[in-house]
């Protein structure tokens, strides 16, 4: 189970830190990874973190600006986003796989619910 948090409402330049929390299996070995969806938008990557190492890779369009971490004592990863942009307004969400290396959407497996970022200009 995947439960993201942290979202709200944020003036643009500003910063937020998503969360998502991992229940019920070892994410240890999985690749953690967040997407977002605008209204009428197609759900989009956003970036991704393998557990184990720690690499990370992100989007274009966020990269210099978001940051993926895990705690692993805590069983959590975070997006920290900063300078953000109007045009981040999306609901975030986090989604795992237990091995797959990718930015499409149809090969995470689990999914947690999203949460609501709105960057105001």
């Amino acid at each position: 189970q995947l439960q993201a948090s942290g979202g709200g409402l944020v003036q643009a330049g500003g910063s937020l830190r998503l969360s998502c929390a991992a229940s019920g299996r070892t994410f240890s070995t999985y690749v953690m990874a967040w997407f977002r969806q605008a209204p009428g938008k197609e759900r989009e990557f956003v970036g991704a973190i393998r557990w184990g190492s720690g690499i990370t890779m992100y989007a274009d369009s966020v990269k210099g600006r978001f940051t993926i971490s895990r705690d692993n004592a805590k069983n959590t990863v975070y997006l920290q986003m900063n300078s953000l942009k109007p045009e981040d307004t999306a609901v975030y969400y986090c989604a795992a796989d237990r091995s797959r290396w990718s930015t499409l959407v149809n090969l995470y497996d689990y999914w947690g619910q999203g949460t609501q970022v709105t960057v105001s200009s």
